[in-house]
């Protein structure tokens, strides 16, 4: 089943990938075959990475919709704390619980989560290409961007504001700090997170703990605060309160920003691990914090200048900014290898330019490291601190690119539930309706703050939608404009074979994405060089709309004739496209690859704008620059660099 034709070779040269969908099975959850001790490992990995954004949240989220409910410090009232509180609970209840945890963590992608991987479900549900769909997993994406940079810059901030209660003179020194540890924080991803990441869920559990405790002690400050758990008090609240009730609602929303990573993780910990970390340990800790910040603030309003380190003793502080620090540069960790992980399977779609992928763990294949997008990561991180420069300012700017990628989720899971679940499409819209419309009227709430800073993730999402689009525009008109002076292969096979060129030994490897025409590389090849290899392989690299493709079903060949043929590797979003490991799967049907003697031929194309060029001049000089940062092919798919002969070509976009 395909959801689209091969597409052309990439402006940086031959082998940009293809995308089909193969047909693929539903895999079971990802801890199905594992030990106890397995699925223990990874229940604490989970809460270590899956929950440190929203396991920070209690740092602010309270405050800045108290504040916003009641305009400031002063004459908090016992009915805005218990509406707003109430909201909060239930956000956690409807959103968390039910939407993620019990409803999306079902629609995986042979076992992936995340709006890409959503994305590329649905496509295949739908059985073919649909413009919708592509907008909305685009759309959701770029929005997971703008969430990657607020996020570090929101939390390490609120984080280190605890010092100056511990003495009013750190006040001074709390940008400096911030900006030093998100600078080491960015500088220390070239060293790989293997050993950082093994301390994750440890310090995520004893966090957990400190909350919950922090909540117990002081729950009972007002025990009238339990009321707060009847849905009532939030109803009463926003139907009373007008604007001012959107406006808290748009705050109250911070308490869930994260949860969008309990999708998008769902490979790397499975269903179960990530349910019971939330129903178990991390929902009741969140619950009972926020009790306790809320009968805190019932029984002393001085508090709300920051409820959260008012809960604990004053001798203690110390150990708690210096714990609270440490979970929020963890919220941080998580959300920065998720923006690699979603930008390989941006690339891996073809909807960003190759970029250097390391890996940083010879264990564990997702842990990966991409210097560009950690440098673009570093420097929007820094600007937006520099910017707001406190996180009551910055909370202004959170929560519209979080809403905006839970709407994109909720209307792809309706296509999943509809077509890949079979679902009757009433059905489909009574699971999804109650929580797009929920999911509205967050989106509605945060619109509100755009002028007051909501601006900055949606120009950042912009930012990024805009280079996507571009980018799937320019290699479309790209490989239309080659289309046109395309040879037939097996024409001028034909030729070749009825007359051929002086033979020399060997392999020689040409890497297309269309299989049909011939190579710019060999029609090169015979024009400089009037030479043919013995043997002569066609090679396509294709990905497939699934996270991974197993090694019995990688390798596909085609024998054109005696001395040419077409060879297809087929490799999901997720995997490593190392096509030398590849290519040694060819010998189960019949090559004998050997890399010594083999050459890779891959066409280098330096790209210009044109005079009549489809798209306007700055798009173009957007498309060049993407280009002309791509990363080498041959670096790109693990080729030898001394066994690759580069051919250049000069097009006109």
């Amino acid at each position: 089943m395909t959801t689209g034709a091969m597409g052309s070779a990439g402006p940086a040269g031959d082998g940009q990938t293809s995308v089909v969908s193969p047909h693929a099975g539903h895999s079971p959850d990802a801890t199905g075959s594992h030990s106890s001790s397995s699925i223990w490992a990874l229940f604490i990995g989970s809460i270590g990475v899956v929950y440190g954004d929203i396991g920070t949240s209690p740092l602010y989220a309270l405050r800045e919709a108290v504040m916003a409910a009641s305009g400031g410090h002063q004459g908090i009232e016992r009915e805005t704390v218990l509406g707003v509180l109430s909201l909060i609970l239930w956000a956690l209840m409807v959103i968390v619980t039910f939407k993620y945890v019990l409803v999306l963590l079902r629609a995986d992608n042979d076992g992936e989560g995340g709006t890409l991987s959503l994305m590329a479900l649905a496509q295949r549900a739908m059985g073919r290409q649909t413009r919708s769909i592509f907008l909305l997993g685009v759309c959701g994406a770029a929005l997971f961007f703008g969430d990657a940079m607020i996020t570090p810059a929101i939390s390490v901030l609120s984080a280190v504001e605890g010092t100056k209660l511990i003495a009013p003179q750190f006040e001074a020194y709390i940008l400096p700090t911030t900006v030093a540890i998100i600078f080491a924080l960015f500088f220390a991803q070239r060293r790989g997170t293997a050993k950082v990441a093994a301390w994750f869920g440890p310090i995520m559990v004893a966090w957990m703990i400190v909350m919950a405790l922090g909540g117990l002690i002081h729950i009972f400050d007002d025990p009238q605060i339990f009321a707060a758990i009847n849905p009532w008090h939030g109803v009463h609240f926003l139907v009373t309160h007008g604007g001012v009730g959107l406006l808290a609602l748009g705050a109250v929303f911070l308490s869930v920003t994260g949860a969008e990573a309990l999708y998008a993780d769902l490979g790397h910990f499975g269903k179960k691990p990530i349910q019971r970390a939330w129903l178990t340990l991390v929902f009741p800790a969140l619950a009972l914090n926020y009790l306790g910040q809320g009968a805190l603030l019932l029984s002393n309003p001085t508090a709300l200048e920051n409820p959260f380190f008012r809960l604990y003793p004053a001798d203690l502080l110390p150990l708690i900014v210096l714990l609270a620090t440490a979970a929020t540069i963890i919220a941080s960790q998580a959300v920065i290898t998720g923006a690699y992980s979603l930008t390989r399977q941006a690339i891996q779609l073809r909807l960003l330019p190759r970029l250097d992928i390391r890996h940083t763990s010879e264990a564990q294949e997702g842990q990966i490291y991409m210097p560009q997008v950690n440098k673009l990561l570093l420097i929007g991180v820094l600007f937006i601190v520099v910017l707001f420069g406190s996180s009551d300012k910055l909370a202004t700017a959170y929560g519209i690119a979080v809403t905006g990628t839970m709407v994109v989720t909720a209307c792809l899971a309706f296509i999943v539930a509809w077509k890949h679940w079979r679902w009757p499409v009433w059905a489909a819209a009574m699971l999804m309706t109650p929580f797009l419309a929920v999911d509205l009227v967050f989106f509605g709430a945060n619109l509100i703050k755009i002028f007051e800073g909501g601006y900055v993730p949606l120009l950042i999402a912009a930012g990024f939608m805009v280079s996507m689009w571009t980018w799937t525009r320019g290699t479309r008109i790209l490989a239309e404009k080659m289309r046109r002076d395309d040879i037939a292969l097996q024409d001028l096979v034909e030729r070749l074979e009825k007359k051929s060129p002086h033979r020399v030994s060997g392999t020689a490897v040409f890497l297309t994405s269309d299989p049909q025409t011939a190579p710019v590389a060999l029609l090169h090849s015979l024009k400089h060089y009037k030479v043919l290899h013995e043997k002569n392989v066609m090679l396509t690299v294709v990905t497939a709309n699934v996270p991974r493709v197993p090694d019995g079903e990688r390798v596909r060949m085609e024998p054109i004739s005696a001395t040419f043929s077409r060879v297809f590797l087929t490799f999901g979003y997720m995997d490593e496209p190392n096509v030398p490991r590849a290519l040694a799967l060819c010998r189960k049907q019949g090559w004998r690859f050997d890399i010594m003697s083999t050459s890779f031929f891959l066409s280098r194309r330096s790209i210009r704008a044109g005079r009549k060029s489809e798209m306007p001049l700055w798009q173009d000089n957007l498309f060049i620059a993407l280009a002309n940062n791509a990363t080498d092919a041959s670096e790109y798919f693990h080729i030898p660099t001394g066994r690759v002969v580069e051919i250049g070509a000069q097009i006109a976009v």
